[in-house]
């Protein structure tokens, strides 16, 4: 038996995207290690001293998911870690981590601390080329292009159950940290002139507010919980159409078409990898052209790499 702790980005988090995140981490991790026992270590706040004890006592420590890479560590960081953890845990290994945003090239601080708290024996998984190629370009060679987690069970025998013409409903989502009102307003006169029905999940706190400006009693809410996300992918028939990346690969992965809609270089930098349904928020003819034609959904997927991570336990 393993003694597994997982980096869990879900722990502390308002953003239910990181909960669709881990439960492929963990369906990753069960599938990869026989009978693991699982310790959750929270990445979005400070680490204790409990958790370094039990990252001590574990045989393997592996992150999962979620941009938590970024170029300047001793400014903003989604990991909470410092040069002080260092001295206390190291030998993580990543399973399909990405970078924040589009930056420059590490700083000295953050090419130090990666150094000392990433495993130099392990082969990393990270989740574009973007993000491999900024830890090679900082002296850490060994690191593969796995694509999300997410993503890993999407095959060509999946997607080839995925409906290639629009359904008659739509779920949508927005994102609280990137709205744009004049594009998002146009995207639901666009999708009301297309779909009977319009579903909303509520993805975190202040996407529900933001919907009821434009839709008020018009759409459908969905209780913001996974759960829900999942009985209404599993149970209605529905295209999804949103800025929310992992509620879009949520969607995939129930076989309902599905567009995402770029904000930033997640979506972007993994649709040029792996062939992901992505269209720019702004380009609404595009978004028309995809509601109307017949649209068959393949993945690219790493399947080398991915059996290169998995094969080194």
């Amino acid at each position: 038996m393993k003694v597994i702790s997982l980096l869990d980005p879900s722990i502390c988090s308002s953003n239910l995207g990181d909960q669709i995140i881990i439960d492929s981490v963990d369906n990753i991790i069960d599938t990869t290690f026989d009978e693991p026992l699982l310790i959750r270590i929270q990445t979005q706040d400070k680490i204790s001293s409990n958790s370094y004890k039990y990252m001590r006592m574990s045989d393997i420590k592996i992150i999962g998911g979620t941009n938590l890479l970024s170029s300047k560590m001793n400014s903003y960081k989604q990991w909470k870690v410092n040069l002080w953890d260092s001295l206390f845990i190291n030998d993580i290994i990543l399973l399909g981590v990405g970078w924040w945003k589009y930056q420059k090239k590490p700083n000295f601080y953050t090419r130090v601390l990666y150094k000392v708290l990433l495993s130099n024996t392990y082969l990393h998984s990270v989740r574009d080329s973007y993000t491999e190629q900024k830890l090679k370009s900082i002296g850490i060679p060994n690191v593969v292009n796995t694509s999300c987690p997410t993503l890993w069970t999407l095959t060509e025998e999946h997607c080839s159950n995925i409906p290639r013409k629009k359904s008659d409903s739509v779920l949508v989502t927005f994102t609280e940290y990137h709205q744009n009102e004049k594009l998002d307003f146009n995207l639901v006169k666009v999708l009301s002139q297309n779909y009977q029905k319009i579903y909303f999940w509520t993805q975190q706190p202040k996407d529900y507010h933001y919907m009821q400006s434009f839709c008020g009693k018009s759409a459908i809410y969905l209780k913001p919980s996974l759960k829900a996300l999942d009985q209404c992918l599993s149970s209605c028939d529905v295209d999804y159409i949103g800025t929310r990346l992992h509620a879009g690969i949520r969607a995939l992965q129930h076989s309902r078409r599905a567009l995402i809609l770029a904000i930033d270089n997640r979506a972007t930098e993994i649709a040029k990898d792996t062939n992901l349904p992505v269209i720019k928020r702004d380009d609404i003819d595009s978004i028309k052209h995809w509601i109307d034609s017949s649209y068959e959904t393949k993945i690219n997927l790493p399947i080398e790499n991915i059996n290169r991570w998995k094969n080194q336990f």
